[in-house]
């Protein structure tokens, strides 16, 4: 599988105090593509991706030594401008967390925050990113509603709508759909299948058939390590270590 990098890891370990989370991970993840990270309940696959966007810098007795590169620059790097960085990506965690503000404002939110005033360009942005998260047609005659009034699939989209308004390169999801009905999880892979022609996704799953509907490429984690790491097919259906195999048939989870 040929592809452009988005993202390089280099030899990243991360350590809460003594204890170490993530051991000597290296591997590249595609541009414009779905990358699943994958794995049992506390491998690192949460810390792999906070290290995506620098939210590890925020947990007390942090670590982390390697090195993490998008477009190049080293995100680790002492003089890395983290503002910068977290503007290059969207978040969507397990659980939607909208702004106490209007549909409308929470869209608008970051870019009022990055300078643009004009109503009508701002009517423009929160239309077109509550088209890519798959919201508009079910908000547009409410955009002044309270967003709490939203349930909670909807709130979700909101907070995609919301990140995307920033112009991200990279979407990261944490379990994006643990928190979600069924259909909300369909709306949200839907936007996600959409959205790969613009942006490089990279999702935390414990969902193996989420990631066999949406990846193109797999990142397998056990016990903090990276035991293999390639495209989706081959890895879903045709693992080549004995653990991998353990934790797809669910032998072990």
């Amino acid at each position: 599988m040929e592809f452009k990098t988005h993202i390089s890891v280099r030899n990243l370990n991360v350590f809460y105090g003594k204890e170490q989370a993530l051991k000597n991970i290296t591997f590249d993840i595609p541009d414009k593509k779905i990358t699943a990270i994958i794995g049992p309940s506390g491998c690192g696959k949460t810390t792999l991706l906070k290290c995506f966007n620098r939210l590890v810098d925020s947990i007390d007795g942090i670590n982390v030594s390697g090195k993490v590169l998008v477009d190049g620059e080293n995100i680790f790097d002492p003089k890395a401008e983290v503002t910068h960085i977290r503007k290059k990506m969207g978040l969507l965690s397990q659980r939607p967390y909208p702004l106490p503000m209007s549909i409308y404002d929470n869209v608008a939110y970051g870019p009022r925050i990055h300078g643009i005033k004009n109503k009508k360009e701002l009517d423009k942005i929160v239309q077109h990113h509550l088209q890519e998260s798959s919201l508009w047609d079910e908000v547009k005659d409410r955009l002044n509603s309270p967003a709490s009034k939203l349930s909670v699939g909807q709130q979700q989209r909101l907070c995609l709508a919301r990140g995307l308004a920033v112009e991200p390169e990279i979407i990261l999801g944490d379990e994006p759909t643990s928190a979600l009905d069924p259909k909300s999880s369909q709306r949200i892979e839907e936007s996600f299948t959409k959205l790969k022609n613009k942006y490089t996704i990279v999702i935390v799953t414990h969902i193996l058939r989420q990631a066999k509907r949406l990846a193109d490429y797999v990142a397998f984690l056990y016990l903090g390590e990276l035991i293999e790491h390639g495209p989706a097919k081959d890895i879903l259906e045709n693992p080549k270590e004995e653990i991998t195999k353990e934790y797809i048939k669910g032998i072990i989870s």
